[in-house]
């Protein structure tokens, strides 16, 4: 699903792209004309562009799918903790858990949900083993550990985009100059008019890098702090259902 949701996205922006670059093509004030720089640029500094494009399309990918799950899990939390506070003050396990079902996209419902669905059946049957509340509490680490992975999903990427598109750029930066410096030992002709459009076509690799790995790595930062905020929600959502579970047991 998310690879899906990434090509998706990448496929959708294609005809953006394409579009710049016609405009690109029909814009001469600035003196600068793409199309011809990439007519001239030789195959390796073409497969740099190539490459850094496609990471740029996976790091939007990561960004829209990541904000878009992030944002879902924040409204359903907010709608999911008053309505299973309610149910648990009630002592009604069952309509708990119903609520955690109708909101399978926050990350608390997904931990309360295995908590009390493991305390639930440690109540109703008598020959599972284990203590109760110990067992409710693993329930709830493991699930957390789950979730934890599920937030951070595509998020490694970023961070490799981010760290590593600045030397793809550079690295077709100095193919394109040692090309420009070639150029001048096969013609013969000196001077920095001689390398000036060679050097230029080169530096526009380095450009892409920045331009990739800049919102990457703020992105990446972005959303692992917001990560971290649902690994604390989580932590207090645990400690506190397995408080419950304590009152429950004493009660009984």
């Amino acid at each position: 699903m998310f690879v899906a949701n990434v090509a998706n996205v990448m496929f959708s922006h294609a005809h953006l792209a394409a579009a710049w670059l016609q405009a690109a093509a029909d814009t001469s004030s600035s003196g600068v004309d793409i199309i011809e720089m990439w007519k001239s640029m030789g195959w390796l500094a073409k497969g740099v562009v190539i490459i850094l494009f496609i990471m740029s399309g996976w790091s939007i990918g990561v960004m829209i799918d990541r904000l878009m799950a992030f944002s879902a899990a924040r409204t359903q939390s907010r709608a999911f903790a008053p309505a299973v506070a309610g149910a648990l003050k009630q002592g009604n396990l069952d309509e708990a858990i119903k609520v955690a079902e109708r909101n399978n996209k926050s990350h608390l419902a997904k931990v309360v949900q295995a908590g009390l669905m493991e305390f639930r059946a440690h109540q109703a049957s008598t020959d599972i083993p284990g203590e109760i509340v110990e067992a409710s509490k693993r329930a709830l680490e493991r699930t957390e550990a789950i979730v934890h992975a599920e937030l951070k999903r595509g998020l490694g990427g970023l961070a490799t985009i981010g760290s590593t598109a600045p030397f793809i750029g550079l690295f077709g930066t100095v193919v394109g100059i040692l090309n420009a410096f070639n150029g001048i030992a096969h013609s013969k002709v000196t001077g920095l008019a001689a390398v000036a459009g060679g050097i230029s076509e080169a530096l526009i690799t380095t450009a892409m890098g920045l331009v990739v790995a800049i919102p990457a790595v703020m992105m990446f930062n972005y959303l692992t702090n917001r990560v971290e905020a649902f690994d604390v929600e989580m932590d207090n959502s645990s400690s506190e259902l397995v408080d419950y579970f304590l009152k429950k047991r004493q009660a009984r």
